[in-house]
């Protein structure tokens, strides 16, 4: 019975993870691109010459100083996070001890990756600057895939204690 309700809720918590680890990719790339828009222009840099800041890649034209890592490692965390959703569903199908090991180091990875960019997220909203509604909307979805991520790590390590020693007999 708890065997059951165990893989439900780590299904769940999958399912809810991999969407919002989809909506902040979106939003990241959507970042991305108005910073390559902003700075598209031909740009003709003088031998001598000092290089133009707004040229760096950690520049963004919105937000404050913190935004650029913010989205970098906000797109990272994103794609490794997405990327640990099919590790995830292969457990979730199989649900032994077999797909537990690979499913559970790459929620670990994602996880690692989510906290950095939801500390960057929290310095950018600590910074208290002008910030458009996506980049508050990624902050948020940051702060709360760290949440999530973690129970979705407990649930797939507690359902393993549950299962005893058939986890063993494979």
């Amino acid at each position: 019975m708890a065997h059951a309700a165990m893989k439900h809720f780590s299904t769940l918590l999958l399912v809810l993870n991999f969407c919002m680890y989809l909506v902040a990719l979106g939003i990241c790339a959507w970042a991305v691109n108005i910073a390559i828009d902003y700075y598209a222009f031909d740009v003709i840099i003088e031998p001598g010459s000092d290089f133009p800041p707004h040229l760096s890649p950690l520049y963004f034209p919105m937000g404050n100083a913190a935004t650029g890592l913010f989205v970098v490692f906000a797109l990272i965390a994103g794609a490794v996070g997405a990327g640990s959703a099919f590790a995830g569903f292969n457990h979730i199908r199989h649900w032994n001890a077999d797909s537990l090991q690979p499913a559970a180091s790459v929620a670990a990875i994602a996880w690692i990756l989510t906290l950095l960019a939801m500390g960057f997220g929290c310095k950018e909203i600590e910074l208290r600057t002008m910030r458009n509604g996506c980049l508050k909307t990624l902050e948020s979805f940051m702060i709360i895939l760290g949440a999530t991520q973690l129970m979705y790590m407990g649930a797939i390590h507690g359902a393993s204690s549950i299962r005893g020693p058939s986890l063993l007999e494979g």
